[in-house]
């Protein structure tokens, strides 16, 4: 039972932390979104930094020919903090999952 609920700990730390990179994508206004799929693919890659890294290289690569990947994980992590801690500030440890790409198309009418 305890192995239960910490794996379902596990598993909302860990849809927290995606949907905090979400909410930053959308706040940067990047039409990112990362599904439990692609973060699926990234746990092989350890540490934020990293996994941003090897996504930036793989999925957005001609972002590189214009900022430098440092800046870009920097406002991007930065960004994540922000959204994490204000997603955290009440105590929840579960937020709902928005697709914020899609919800940006709207915005902009596309």
């Amino acid at each position: 039972m305890l192995k239960v609920a910490l794996n379902q700990y596990a598993d909302d730390a860990a849809d927290l932390h995606r949907n905090a990179y979400n909410a930053a994508f959308y706040e940067l206004g990047l039409s990112w979104y990362w599904d439990a799929n692609t973060d699926d693919d990234l746990t092989v890659i350890t540490g934020g930094r990293n996994r941003l890294q090897h996504y930036l290289n793989t999925c957005q690569a001609h972002l590189l020919k214009v900022y430098e990947a440092d800046f870009l994980i920097e406002a991007i992590q930065a960004a994540k903090a922000r959204c994490y801690e204000t997603m955290t500030a009440s105590g929840t440890r579960v937020t709902r999952s928005v697709n914020w790409a899609e919800f940006q198309r709207g915005e902009v009418g596309v």
